[in-house]
């Protein structure tokens, strides 16, 4: 549960909501929501298992995408362009740049990611999440683009890059 005040939001780790995790490849701590912060940003940790992938491509229209690597590698894509970024980098995607993420090959990333200005995201993860255990469906997700900010679409450099384990 967050704590707002006029001046401060605060998320305890011990109260960020938990989705995937268990023996899936990616785990998302919720941190804070557009709501908890004046839509000043929303954000979550995403810690994925070696060479697993995080997001597919997509690109926000009204947000700017930003990925601290607190551990490990992640591969980022950025427009055409696929980075490596290792613990300490940090990466800002501005809107209407196609993105995506995942850990490197053969090693972890964990992420800090923030989305400014804010989207309320937190339904969009939870949904993500009864995608990945069949209780929602493909159609779902697709019909929930507009509402998240979030459309997919389909980058060849990332799918080279991923296939080819480059950054």
């Amino acid at each position: 549960m967050s704590l707002i005040t006029p001046e401060t939001a605060v998320v305890r780790a011990a109260d960020a909501e938990i989705v995937g995790g268990g023996d899936a490849p990616a785990t998302g701590r919720l941190l804070l929501d557009s709501s908890s912060t004046a839509g000043a940003l929303s954000s979550l940790r995403m810690t994925l298992t070696p060479g697993a992938d995080g997001a597919v491509p997509h690109l926000h229209t009204s947000s700017s995408e930003l990925f601290y690597v607190l551990g490990g590698a992640a591969q980022v894509l950025a427009g055409d362009e696929v980075l490596t970024l290792e613990e300490g980098d940090m990466a800002v995607v501005p809107p209407n740049v196609a993105h995506a993420f995942a850990a490197a090959p053969g090693t972890e990333a964990d992420l800090l990611i923030v989305i400014t200005p804010g989207v309320e995201r937190f339904e969009y993860f939870r949904l993500l999440a009864r995608l990945r255990a069949g209780e929602a469906t493909l159609e779902e997700l697709l019909n929930s683009q507009e509402l998240y900010d979030n459309h997919f679409l389909d980058s060849p450099r990332w799918k080279e890059a991923r296939s080819l384990g480059q950054g």
